[in-house]
């Protein structure tokens, strides 16, 4: 099975649409998806997610399932910077207070202990389970157990957040160490392939990350989100 994640063409924030560029991204990248072989499409539920989605679903003819929690996550609790979001506040983590972003235990950090992003981050993790193990692979630990044969490509149109989110767990890496070094651009295509091989456990592999070259010319190159909501 082959999971392709795709961040939101440039947004209008304030009206969680996308902007002119915004389209002309969505609409190169359903471009660059044509080819790919998918066989369903899912979305965020906010706008900016589910308008990027729908110029492949038309050009696909797939419908768009939604995934109400792989919305964008939220920021802030008790402590925590105002004007702190995931990407920044990592690095200044590294800066200011020496942190190894690969700790493993992450969650300890005041930045993180009661965050609201921490919470979001276990929510996508649980739901991002129980929709792999329906498609076939159970998740034990560091690794999945594939119970399926079907080999299949699937699409996810989401955000820079909630996508940090489902890579850092599928790929058991620490969630401050994939906001620091996996960031992506606007439409940026991100696959992993996890192995077909029934009864045995398998690792999913990164066959591809940041592909944006399907927007040159109409990017501004890597934009981090200002601010979470």
């Amino acid at each position: 099975m082959r999971l392709i994640y795709v961040r939101h063409g440039e947004p209008d924030y304030a009206n969680d649409c996308l902007t002119e560029t915004g389209r002309q991204q969505a609409i190169a990248v359903s471009k660059r998806l044509q080819k790919e072989g998918i066989s369903e499409i899912y979305t965020s539920p906010m706008g900016r997610a589910s308008q990027t989605a729908s110029y492949t679903s038309e050009l696909l003819d797939i419908p768009i399932q939604t995934m109400d929690y792989m919305h964008e996550i939220t920021w802030g609790g008790p402590d925590i910077p105002a004007g702190g979001h995931p990407w920044t506040l990592s690095d200044r983590m590294i800066d200011e207070d020496d942190f190894d972003y690969y700790d493993i235990g992450w969650r300890d950090h005041p930045y993180f202990a009661h965050n609201a992003a921490t919470d979001c981050y276990d929510e996508i993790s649980a739901r991002i389970d129980i929709f792999l193990e329906e498609h076939g692979y159970r998740h034990e630990g560091t690794r999945f157990m594939c119970e399926t044969g079907e080999d299949k490509t699937i699409a996810i149109f989401g955000h820079g957040g909630s996508g940090a989110c489902t890579l850092a767990h599928i790929l058991a890496l620490p969630f401050p160490y994939v906001l620091t070094v996996m960031p992506y651009e606007f439409t940026a295509v991100i696959i992993l392939e996890f192995p077909v091989r029934m009864g045995e456990y398998v690792h999913p592999r990164i066959e591809l990350f940041n592909d944006a070259a399907h927007i040159r010319g109409i990017s501004r190159g890597l934009v981090i989100q200002k601010d979470v909501d």
